[in-house]
């Protein structure tokens, strides 16, 4: 693992001419557009990296991109791994441990999720608070290398106070109606249905989606610092009659993308 990691880290960095960035963004369902507005963009396709699995979603394009956003030097993976793609937990994170030996101290996470919460709203953004994981397979699971973190890191601050409280001062300036909650991390992929919505709410969540916590824990391993958003894209529950599609979905980040896009870029200006 480690000497894939390092075959993986040097390629990059004989691909790239730019220096090497501190903050990385992985961008969820229907926000790949987002890559619109990197400047300078280096597009690595994922098919030309060693290592990488290479990702089988629409809406997820599979390019790793280089470039500056809001002034600052990025990267953006258009398009991750899932669990439910048949990837292991270490395929669907290894991309992190790729940031991480590039020099990656910042990760900003993005995904599409159902909303529980009954005050939200298809388009509203979430800042995740905290997650519960119901993935049946720790990323962490196995040999602990301690390279790349310790054998039991802790969770309690997984996504960085800091960069929510600066998160909401952002979203006041600029108008934007910001919810934080829960996230909960289901294999999909079907969606939920109204008692496992209701459930999960009764849990704790807020919104529900198939990806994100597995990266976050390993950047924590890593000791990254985190910040997650989520774009409510559907809305489930008991009460709740609609039937969601993939490409409602994605048409609902679509429209959400801005918003989302004034936090991330205000976050990179401040930090």
């Amino acid at each position: 693992m480690l000497q894939q990691i390092n075959q993986t880290a040097e390629y990059l960095r004989s691909r790239v001419t730019m220096p090497m960035p501190k903050d990385a963004i992985i961008l969820g369902t229907g926000l790949g557009a987002l890559v619109d507005h990197i400047e300078n963009p280096q597009f690595i396709p994922y098919t030309e990296i060693p290592n990488f699995p290479v990702s089988t979603v629409e809406g997820h394009s599979g390019n790793l991109i280089f470039g500056t956003l809001a002034s600052r030097p990025v990267i953006a993976m258009q398009g991750r791994f899932h669990y439910y793609e048949g990837y292991d937990m270490k395929q669907v994170t290894f991309p992190v441990r790729v940031f991480k030996a590039l020099g990656i101290e910042r990760l900003y996470v993005s995904n599409a999720s159902g909303g529980m919460n009954k005050e939200f709203e298809v388009g509203d953004v979430m800042i995740i608070t905290d997650h519960i994981n119901l993935f049946p397979e720790n990323p962490l699971r196995g040999k602990n290398y301690n390279e790349l973190g310790p054998r039991f890191p802790a969770m309690t601050r997984a996504y960085s106070p800091r960069m929510i409280e600066l998160a909401d001062k952002i979203a006041q300036a600029e108008g934007i109606r910001l919810m934080h909650g829960v996230y909960v991390g289901v294999t999909g992929p079907t969606f939920e249905t109204p008692a496992e919505y209701e459930a999960f709410r009764i849990m704790g969540g807020d919104a529900v989606g198939m990806s994100t916590v597995p990266e976050v824990i390993v950047a924590n391993h890593a000791s990254m610092e985190v910040f997650g958003i989520s774009v409510i894209t559907d809305l489930g529950g008991k009460d709740i009659t609609q039937v969601p599609t993939h490409e409602e979905v994605q048409q609902a980040a679509v429209i959400a993308q801005p918003k989302m896009l004034k936090i991330v870029q205000g976050l990179l200006r401040q930090i």
